[in-house]
C-alpha cells in the first residue's frame, strides 16, 4: 500500500469538495488503487469546511518543506499568488494537480519548465470539463487519432442562461439575476458571460487535440450578452438552437481556427441537447469519427473527482508526463486562421421602403456573401422598423464583418443588432 499525503491550496467550494471526497473514497480508493490518500495539510484564508487547526499550514513554506507532502492541489483561483506557489511545489519536486484554467493556459510554459526542473508532475484534467475526463482521454485513448474537429459547451452559466431563454422565452438580465440568485452565475459573471472562462479552458483543449501550443490571445471571443429572446425565437423556427460554443478546427495544411462565441446550430446535433449547467464536448477524430463527452463541468464533488483522479494517476505513472510539442510563449509550429468559412444569422432592423431587401443583397453580393432564406417579420405596434433577418451561405468572416458595416450606413436601416455564426 503506497502512503501519500497531500497538501490543499485553497479551501472554498472545489478544495472543500477535495478535503471530503479524499475522506469519503479513502477505503475505496484504497481497495481499488492500493493507494492510501490523506490530507497532510491545507493552506488557506477562509475554509469552506471544517479542517482540525493540525492540518493547517501557517505559509506555503511550511507545505513545500514537508517531504512527507508528495502532492500539492491547487485550487486558489486567479493568477497570484497561485503561480508562485504552484512552481515553488514544482521545483521541490512535489506533483501539483489543479483547476486552475486562467492561469494554465496563460503561464503553461512556466509551469511546465518549472516541472521539468523538479522531475514533478503537472496535472489539470480539471481545468477543463469539470469532472468531464476528456483530457485523459485525449492523451491516453486518442492517440492513434489526427483530431481536426472541437465543439465544446464548457461554461455551465451561460449554457443554464441560453436554455432558460430558450425554454421559457425570458430576457438575458432577467436570467442572469436568477442564476446568480441560485448561485450558478458569480456576483461578477464578466468572465463566464463575455466567454473568457470558455477561452481559457479551449486555450488548453486545443493545445492538447491540435499537438501545438494554442495562445489565449489567438482566440477569438464574443460573449452571449447580446443574445436576445427574439434572436432565440426566429433561431427556433428556423430550426436552430442557440449554444456558447468554444469551437478549434484544423485543416489539412495544419492551420488552426480557434473561436468562442454564440452559436445556432440545428437542435438535431447532440450538443443542442444539453441543457441547464452541463457541458460537453464534442470531437472528431481521424479513426474513431465523432465522439461526445458529457456531464458536469463545475461545482465541488464534480471538479475534485478529476483532481483526485490527477492524484492517483500520478502514483501511478512510472515518470512525470508532459506535453511533446513546443511549449514555448513563441511558438510558432502554425499558422493560425481568423479569416473562417461559415454560415450567418444576421438580424437587422429596417424602415418600411421599397428595395431594401434589395440593397442588402447587393452588398453581400459585393462581398462575396450570398442569402439562403430570408425572414420578415412585422413592425410592433407604435414603431417604424421592423425586423428583417437573413440566413447566408457559408462565407468569410470579414467579407461577412465588412458587408455589415457596410449595410449599417444604408438610410432604410436602423441598426443590425445580431450576427450570429452557424454551425452545422
Amino acid at each position: 500500500m503506497k502512503d501519500i499525503k497531500v497538501a490543499i491550496l485553497g479551501m472554498g467550494t472545489v478544495g472543500g469538495g477535495i478535503y471530503q471526497l479524499i475522506e469519503k473514497e479513502q477505503k475505496n480508493i484504497e481497495h481499488k488503487e492500493n493507494i492510501h490518500l490523506e490530507v497532510k495539510k491545507t493552506l488557506a484564508l477562509n475554509y469552506a469546511v471544517d479542517v482540525p487547526d493540525s492540518k493547517k499550514a501557517k505559509d506555503i513554506d511550511e507545505i513545500i518543506n514537508d517531504p512527507e507532502i508528495t502532492i500539492v492541489a491547487e485550487v486558489m483561483g486567479g493568477l497570484k499568488p497561485s503561480k508562485e506557489f504552484i512552481i515553488k511545489a514544482l521545483e521541490a519536486g512535489k506533483t501539483v494537480v489543479s483547476a486552475n484554467k486562467d492561469m494554465i493556459s496563460q503561464n503553461w510554459p512556466d509551469l511546465e519548465a518549472a516541472a521539468k526542473r523538479g522531475n514533478a508532475g503537472f496535472y489539470f484534467e480539471a481545468a477543463v470539463g469539470g469532472g468531464i475526463p476528456i483530457l485523459r482521454a485525449l492523451n491516453d485513448s486518442m492517440q492513434a487519432n489526427s483530431i481536426d474537429r472541437i465543439y465544446g459547451i464548457v461554461n455551465g452559466t451561460t449554457n443554464y442562461i441560453l436554455t432558460k431563454m430558450d425554454d421559457e422565452g425570458r430576457d438575458f438580465d432577467d436570467v442572469l439575476k436568477e442564476a446568480q440568485e441560485l448561485g450558478y452565475a458569480e456576483a461578477n459573471p464578466t468572465s463566464d458571460v463575455e466567454g473568457y472562462d470558455a477561452r481559457y479552458k479551449l486555450s488548453i483543449l486545443a493545445s492538447m487535440a491540435f499537438h501545438a501550443r494554442v495562445p489565449v490571445d489567438k482566440i477569438y471571443c464574443e460573449g452571449i450578452t447580446k443574445i436576445t429572446k427574439l434572436d432565440i425565437e426566429i433561431g427556433r423556427e428556423l430550426g436552430y438552437v442557440v449554444k456558447l460554443l468554444a469551437i478549434g478546427k484544423k485543416d489539412e495544411n495544419g492551420e488552426i481556427e480557434v473561436r468562442v462565441h454564440p452559436t445556432m446550430i440545428p437542435k438535431d446535433h447532440a450538443l443542442a441537447s444539453i441543457k441547464g449547467s452541463f457541458n460537453a464536448i464534442f470531437i472528431n477524430g481521424s479513426a474513431v469519427g465523432e465522439m461526445m463527452w458529457y456531464g458536469k463541468g463545475a461545482g465541488d464533488f464534480p471538479t475534485a473527482s478529476a483532481l483526485v483522479s490527477d492524484m492517483i494517476y500520478s502514483v501511478g505513472a512510472p515518470n512525470p508526463r508532459y506535453v511533446t510539442f513546443e511549449n514555448s510563449y513563441d511558438a510558432n509550429q502554425v499558422k493560425f486562421n481568423d479569416n473562417w468559412l461559415t454560415e450567418y444569422f444576421v438580424r437587422t432592423n429596417v424602415l418600411d421602403k421599397p428595395g431594401v431587401l434589395a440593397k442588402i443583397a447587393g452588398i453581400l453580393g459585393k462581398h462575396d456573401v450570398s442569402i439562403e432564406s430570408v425572414i420578415q417579420k412585422g413592425a410592433k405596434k407604435g414603431e417604424q422598423s421592423a425586423p428583417l433577418i437573413l440566413v447566408t451561405h457559408k462565407a468569410h468572416e470579414k467579407d461577412l464583418q465588412k458587408a455589415i458595416e457596410e449595410i449599417k450606413e444604408l438610410d432604410a436601416v436602423v441598426n443590425v443588432p445580431s450576427c450570429i455564426r452557424v454551425e452545422k
